[in-house]
């Protein structure tokens, strides 16, 4: 699947909230300039066209502030143990911080 997106995702050890869906902090697994997925270890009831307030707190090593992204929902698997939900990302209020995240994890993908 990632082969046929038009943006790289990168993977990536941030933390993320999401409010709106559940209480805690969940795994960021990949994100790009369009998309981004989220892995959290409890079921959650995602609205389709819904647009989430996503915090997103970088690994320290990057050194960039936590952000914030609106994002609308695409996407989810649940499993057993598991659920993982993709979403499109429609604005960035810190669009700096976001660019500098995602310029960050190009980087030492590469």
């Amino acid at each position: 699947m990632e082969k046929q997106r038009k943006y790289d995702r990168y993977k990536t050890m941030a933390q993320a909230r999401v409010p709106a869906l559940f209480e805690g902090e969940s795994l960021l697994k990949d994100i790009s300039v369009t998309g981004c997925c989220i892995e959290c270890t409890m079921q959650v009831e995602v609205h389709p066209d819904t647009k989430y307030a996503i915090v997103v707190e970088p690994e320290a090593t990057s050194q960039i502030e936590p952000f914030e992204l609106t994002a609308e929902y695409r996407w989810n698997r649940s499993s057993l143990d598991a659920c993982t939900i993709g979403f499109f990302i429609v604005e960035s209020p810190k669009g700096k911080q976001f660019q500098r995240y995602v310029d960050y994890l190009a980087y030492h993908s590469s």
